[in-house]
């Protein structure tokens, strides 16, 4: 398996599994553009776009920062165009970026609930809207085009609304594209999946929310791997699933996770939401 020669763009890849699903990539030589907003270093949530490209550049990749807001389709579509035109096409989207407000009804602000409706979901659609003639081009030369939401298996149980609707709501909108995109393109040859860890996640992001605990968790490597080997398989038959992080390593002989834990040893894990 490799992604040597593979053109990527990747929303909100300046830190956390975004950058770790972009340094694995990097390690075959891969280009990868990282769209996010962060130009300037926040003491409570480290790096930028430019740290994150000097990263994948020192990985072995080739990096092109774009500073890019989400909630502006004029950004996403110019952002979209310059790294097809630096790159000469895009073969891999990942749907990465996403915001996070875990609050009952009555207290999740109108501005908290806008702003996961517009990244999460509006993000997501555009930024695959605008990257679909690139990716069907890919597919015409065989170059094996994929689009990766970082987002959950759908589920109608009560058990994962009841405690922050609109977040749910808003996580499930990214997989619904999974869910309808697969099928829409299916005939042009593009792949779209979803992928969601089995465990929380270590990541700055996740430290900044109160009650949960990280040292229960595994590393953003176990994502950055398990999506290597999705990106990997034929776009033609791998398309429409809901990937687990685990399920996907185990199906390739990889069972021993062991590497991944946040605190060696551990056995009882923090399960991530939406996960049956």
């Amino acid at each position: 398996m490799t992604l040597a020669g593979k053109k990527i763009f990747i929303t909100g890849g300046s830190r956390g599994i975004g950058l770790a699903i972009a340094l694995r990539a990097a390690a075959d030589g891969a280009s990868i553009a990282i769209a996010a907003k962060t130009t300037e270093v926040n003491p409570k949530l480290p790096g930028t776009i430019f740290s994150a490209a000097a990263e994948i550049e020192a990985a072995g990749g080739t990096a092109l920062p774009i500073q890019c807001d989400l909630r502006d389709e004029t950004q996403i579509e110019a952002s979209v165009k310059i790294a097809a035109e630096t790159f000469g096409g895009i073969d891999i989207l990942i749907n990465n970026a996403s915001a996070i407000n875990l609050t009952k009804t009555e207290v999740t602000p109108a501005k908290r609930f806008d702003l996961m409706f517009d990244v999460n979901v509006r993000g997501t659609f555009l930024t695959s809207q605008a990257a679909i003639p690139y990716l069907r081009q890919s597919a015409l030369e065989g170059r094996n085009p994929h689009i990766l939401n970082l987002s959950p298996p759908l589920s109608m149980k009560p058990i994962w609304f009841k405690n922050h609707v609109a977040y749910t709501m808003a996580k499930y909108g990214m997989s619904m594209c999974v869910l309808g995109m697969a099928a829409e393109f299916k005939r042009d040859g593009i792949a779209v999946n979803a992928l969601w860890p089995r465990t929380v996640i270590d990541t700055a992001a996740l430290q900044m929310i109160p009650g949960i605990d990280a040292s229960a968790g595994r590393i953003p490597a176990i994502l950055a791997d398990a999506a290597y080997i999705i990106f990997n398989r034929p776009s033609t038959e791998c398309t429409g699933n809901f990937f687990v992080d685990d399920e996907i390593l185990a199906s390739e002989g990889i069972t021993d996770l062991e590497k991944y834990s946040v605190t060696p040893g551990t056995k009882d894990f923090l399960l991530d939401f939406f996960l049956d």
